[in-house]
Parts: C-alpha cells; structure tokens; sequence
C-alpha cells in the first residue's frame, strides 16, 4: 500500500498505446512511488503513532521517501515536457464535479488546430479514455486498481507512450481532492474543478488541493438556476485558501465560460514555450 494515504499496491494497469504494446502494468514490478504497509481506520491509526513515538518515526519517514521519489521523477517529466514543448495541466476534481464532460467540451473547441494527448486516471474502465479518444485525441488510460491517485511514474510511462510534442498534455486525475494534492506529476499548473453542486465551503474542507491550484473551474453554472448555492461564498472561499487564485466558471452544457478557459490555456502554453 502507499506510505501515503494507505491506498493499494501493484494493481496498475495501463492500457495499449497506438502501436499495440502490451496493455497489462502491474506497479508491483517497478520502484515507483509506492511502498507496503499496514493500513488501519484512522482512528486506531492515529491512537497507534500516538502510543509508539518510534513507528511514527518511521512512518513519517517512508512517507519523505515516497514522496521524494516521486518529487523527483516528478522534476524528470517536467523537463521532459519543456523539451518536448508540451503544456501539462493535471485537472483534479471530486468524483462527478465533471471533469471529463468539461474536457470534452475543450477538445472539441481545441481540436483539429491543436496538438493535445490526454492521460485519463480512474480506479476501473476505460469509459473516460474512450470519451476523450471520440473526440479525435489520443489518450490512454491508467487504472488505478485501489489506488486513489496517478503519480509521476504512471505519467512519465503514458507520456512515453504518447509521443506528444509541441502540444498541450491533460492529466485527467482520479476523482479525489486529498491525495492528488500530494503528488507532484511535473505538471505546470492543478486545475481545479469545483461544480455548483458540491458545497460553498468545499475549498475549507480541502484546503491543500485549492492552495496548489493555479485555477479553479467552477463547473456546471447551467444549473444554478435549479439550485441554492452561492458562488460568491464558493469563490471567496477559494481566495481565503489561496488569494492568487484564478476563477472562471464554465458549462460544458451550454459552453458559457468555454471560451476565458481557452484563452487562459493559451496564455499559460505561451509562457511555458517562453520559459522552456
């Protein structure tokens, strides 16, 4: 399991690329970022460290040693994607915020003038990845088996796989806004999703995914009509976790917000080109 947050081990599976390499990655044979250990319900968990100063030690340092391996296969992509000349936004979200609907939305407005791949991340199925590939963009999926997040190790395999240059490179994360805070995967910017059907005080309860966001999208505006939500209190609360962060809301629906969305993917591509 993952020193981490206690997720699962050696599950991995990636699919085929073009050229029909072989479908089937079990983690377990690779040094990523992912090591064994007890996992406990987090209430006896935290009574154990409590109880036994020693193994809480030793726990923190697993978890520096997980995550240092993946801060520096992480620092790898990243010059990896800046001499490839690939934009790499890793979009995270709660399950169901709409994250891959929006995507969607924004292949078909980038696509056929854009160079894109896209790396989908889901516990099981390959139903977002064959979403995307309808679209005319390539992208693999990862399965994560029990695993509740991708880390750099599976992006720097899928991007390989990919062979994407002078480009813009999405990493459509496992739903979950604890974990995915945690590993870096070289991207240049989190882009957060946070759908009007979530609550206001989302970014307070989940503090570390908004602080390391450069944006957030607030998703499915459509149905604010049909709902008691506020997004001024959504959005303020963002800025309370992270003053720089930027905001635009978006309809996959209806399209409404598409277009900032696009402008600020090319803003961010021009200044990645710039400091590559």
């Amino acid at each position: 399991m993952c020193g981490v947050c206690g997720c699962g081990k050696g599950e991995t599976r990636m699919e085929a690329d073009q050229a029909g390499h072989e479908a089937g990655h079990d983690h377990a044979d690779h040094d990523h970022a992912h090591h064994d250990h007890a996992h406990h319900h987090h209430g006896e968990h935290q009574d154990t460290l409590r109880d036994d100063p020693a193994r809480r030690a030793h726990l923190v340092s697993v978890e520096q040693d997980i995550l240092g391996k993946n801060n520096a296969l992480a620092a790898h992509n990243r010059e990896h994607f800046n001499s490839h000349s690939v934009l790499a936004l890793n979009l995270v979200s709660s399950p169901g915020a709409g994250k891959t609907s929006l995507l969607v939305a924004t292949l078909q407005q980038l696509l056929p003038g854009a160079t894109v791949a896209v790396i989908e991340g889901d516990q099981e199925t390959s139903a977002d990845a064959d979403r995307i590939r309808a679209t005319g963009a390539p992208a693999i999926q990862v399965n994560t088996g029990r695993g509740c997040h991708l880390d750099a190790a599976m992006i720097d395999e899928a991007f390989h796989r990919l062979h994407c240059q002078d480009g813009i490179l999405f990493i459509e994360n496992v739903g979950n806004l604890v974990c995915p805070a945690a590993f870096d995967l070289g991207e240049a910017h989190k882009v957060v999703i946070a759908s009007v059907t979530e609550g206001e005080d989302k970014p307070l309860k989940y503090p570390n995914m908004f602080a390391a966001s450069s944006l957030m999208l607030v998703s499915k505006v459509d149905l604010l009509p049909h709902l008691d939500f506020d997004v001024e209190l959504l959005i303020a609360n963002a800025r309370r976790v992270n003053p720089s962060i930027a905001v635009i809301k978006v309809s996959a629906t209806t399209g409404e917000g598409i277009d900032r969305w696009l402008r600020w993917i090319g803003a961010a591509r021009d200044m990645a080109v710039a400091s590559a």
